[in-house]
Parts: C-alpha cells; sequence; structure tokens
C-alpha cells in the first residue's frame, strides 16, 4: 500500500507541466530521462490546447506533501514515460497501476533509462526488456571548448524573433518533411514560444541570401543546473549536405555558453537504424553518457 502522504491527480494544465518540469529539474543528470525544455517541446509543440491533452493521452502527477515525486505520461494507450525521485521507488508501481487503469491496450511499452529505479517494478509488473528496439542515447558536451562556428558561403546564422512562429515553424515542418507529415504549425509553435523556459536567444536558425529560414537549433536552458537541451534540430531537405545543422547549433551553443550554460545535452537515436544525427553530435564533441531502453508486456 503506498504511504498515506501519497496523492495522485490528473493533469490540470500548464501549472502541472510547470511542476513536472520542476521534477524534471531537481534531479537532472545526463543519464537522467526528462530535461525541462523536453516536457516543454514534447506538450505544446503541437496544435493542442496545452490546458489539455490530446485524444487517447493520459497524465498524472504523484505527490508527497506538496511536492511531486513522479508523474506518467501515456502519450498513447500503449506507449508510457515516466520519471520517479529515486527516492521514492514506491511510487513506480503506482504509475503502472495507473497506466493499466487508463489504457485499453493490449500491448505496452514504457520507456525508460537504463538501470532506471523503474527496472523492478516493470519486472514484477510483467514488462520485459526489449533491447534489440531502437534506442536514444544521451549525450553531453561541457561548453568550455566549443569549437568555433564555421562560416558557409551563402547563409547566415542569427536567434529567432519572437514575431517569427509562422516561419520558425516552417522550416521545421520542410525539415522533417521526409519523415512524415509535421504537427509543428504557428499556432503550434507559438505555444513552444510561451512555454518555459523557452529562449528567442537560444532558438537559432541559419538563413540563406533570400532571408529564408533552411536549418534551425533549439536549445532550453535550465538555469538551475546550468544545462542546455538540444531539442529539435533539422535542416531542409534542398539545403542539406552543406553542414548547415551542425553550424547552426554550434552557433546556438555559442549563445549558451554566453548566458550561463555549462553542459549541453542531446538525445538522438543510438541504435544503426538512424546513425547520422549521432554521427554529427560526437563530431562537435558530445559524448554518450546513458541510453533508453524499451520494456513491454501483453495483456490479452
Amino acid at each position: 500500500m503506498p504511504p498515506a502522504d501519497l496523492r495522485r491527480r490528473d493533469f490540470g494544465g500548464p501549472d502541472d507541466l510547470r511542476a513536472m518540469q520542476d521534477l524534471a529539474s531537481r534531479l537532472w543528470s545526463p543519464s537522467c530521462r526528462f530535461h525541462p525544455g523536453q516536457l516543454a517541446w514534447n506538450h505544446c509543440s503541437r496544435p493542442v490546447d496545452p490546458d489539455t491533452l490530446d485524444e487517447g493521452e493520459a497524465v498524472a502527477l504523484w505527490t508527497d506533501g506538496t511536492e511531486v515525486v513522479g508523474f506518467g505520461w501515456a502519450e498513447a494507450p500503449d506507449w508510457l514515460e515516466l520519471q520517479v525521485d529515486p527516492s521514492r521507488p514506491d511510487v513506480v508501481a503506482e504509475v503502472l497501476d495507473w497506466f493499466e487503469e487508463v489504457s485499453d491496450a493490449e500491448a505496452q511499452s514504457v520507456l525508460v533509462m537504463e538501470g532506471d529505479i523503474a527496472e523492478q517494478a516493470l519486472a514484477a509488473a510483467g514488462f520485459a526488456p526489449e533491447p534489440d528496439e531502437p534506442f536514444f542515447t544521451h549525450n553531453s558536451l561541457d561548453l568550455v571548448d566549443l569549437p568555433p562556428v564555421p562560416a558557409i558561403p551563402g547563409y547566415r546564422f542569427r536567434h529567432v524573433e519572437q514575431h517569427e512562429a509562422r516561419e520558425r515553424a516552417a522550416v521545421h515542418a520542410a525539415s522533417w518533411s521526409d519523415v512524415g507529415p509535421s504537427r509543428v504549425d504557428e499556432r503550434a509553435y507559438r505555444q513552444v514560444m510561451d512555454a518555459w523556459p523557452y529562449r528567442p536567444d537560444l532558438d537559432w536558425v541559419a538563413v540563406d541570401g533570400d532571408g529564408e529560414m533552411v536549418a534551425s537549433a533549439l536549445v532550453w536552458l535550465d538555469e538551475a543546473r546550468g544545462a542546455g537541451l538540444v531539442e529539435p534540430v533539422g535542416c531542409v531537405p534542398a539545403h542539406r549536405g552543406r553542414g548547415l545543422a551542425g553550424a547552426v547549433t554550434l552557433a546556438a551553443l555559442h549563445r549558451l555558453a554566453e548566458v550561463g550554460g555549462a553542459v549541453a545535452q542531446v538525445s538522438p537515436r543510438g541504435d544503426d537504424g538512424y546513425p547520422g544525427p549521432q554521427r554529427l553530435y560526437r563530431s562537435m564533441g558530445f559524448r554518450p553518457r546513458a541510453r533508453t531502453v524499451t520494456w513491454s508486456r501483453s495483456l490479452s
């Protein structure tokens, strides 16, 4: 049985997103699942009212007194993300029980960091690791010795202005067009810009000779930890092969260092199915620190 002071509440809007971000900030290290900026991007970068959730989505927070000690984010009935304070492993079982309640999927998967405290509870609940599934690698970079931003003829780098949500959304959508239709439109990007801890001076783009945005890199700074998260980066297909994605990322990282960032993290795919981003970030000096693992179970 959970302690009497452990309480659950369902997601109620921006205040709960900020409470989840505060937990992520308090727990942050390169081996932890979430950075506050990742939570902001995941929740706000879609044309859904940030006060609500998407269809089929569910989020709950667990508190001990006034402190959030864990949350579960069922992004879909068959997919759960979670983060729990390592001092409260008892909360993991509560999150998994809740997920089973809100999910009607016959097969369920949970993404956690390798070695996370959730592993014992996952195994007890009938989940098993899937080491051959695609995974993400958390890479970090000390900002003391950043390489210079290379000059690329025909392009320049600058940060985004607050009024450029439409153009900024367009370059992101075009950059990811070969993956599939993007949900990031002008409305969604305005929501991103309104979310904590977004800063326009850490949102960088490459522009061509006509001033059109053709590549981008967004960095989120958690001032409490001096930690920046690079999420996301992209380049329009017609302008690839010129080094723009790496160069615009470096431009953003130099600004991150100027405003007090000490370390940067990026979390690309780490498996062989999508190796390009991993190679790019390692060429910039990022080094792997931890990886995710998918755990799955069948309820049929």
